[in-house]
């Protein structure tokens, strides 16, 4: 078997985009697969992913993000429309400690309901004067 050098023989999601692994595929781009979720949220959940393989967010190069999420705003529309949802989640595992499962790159889209009753992230509180700052500081000297 060939495998391209930017896929991974062992990923599930290089293998759909191989068309080795059936799926509900219901967009393609040059740069992008999107198919429906076999393990849904809600029913019309879809994943995005760009075809060549990459981890996470980390890794992937800022132009594919850039197509990636122009498809992600394009697919959300259909999504919504076709479920006639509320609303969508757009979300992104990154890591097995943000949940991630599958380690190729992929975007969640999610319709959503009022009635659907998903609960929202736990909010925390800053635990003392001047907590935010020091955060939001830590983050700020690794962006220059």
């Amino acid at each position: 078997m060939i495998i391209e050098l930017d896929q991974d023989a062992s990923c599930v999601f290089c293998r759909i985009v191989r068309k080795e692994i059936p799926a509900e595929i219901i967009a393609e781009t040059n740069d992008t697969l999107t198919f429906v979720d076999t393990q849904p949220n809600n029913f019309g959940h879809s994943l995005v992913i760009p075809k060549k393989h990459f981890d996470n967010i980390y890794s992937i190069p800022d132009n594919l993000v850039a197509k990636l999420f122009q498809e992600v705003k394009r697919v959300s529309v259909a999504v919504k429309g076709a479920m006639k949802a509320e609303g969508v989640n757009v979300y992104m595992n990154n890591e097995s400690a943000a949940g991630q499962v599958v380690f190729h790159t992929h975007i969640h889209i999610i319709p959503r309901f009022k009635t659907d009753r998903f609960k929202k992230f736990p909010i925390k509180k800053y635990e003392y004067a001047g907590h935010i700052k020091e955060i939001s500081e830590k983050i700020k000297s690794l962006l220059d």
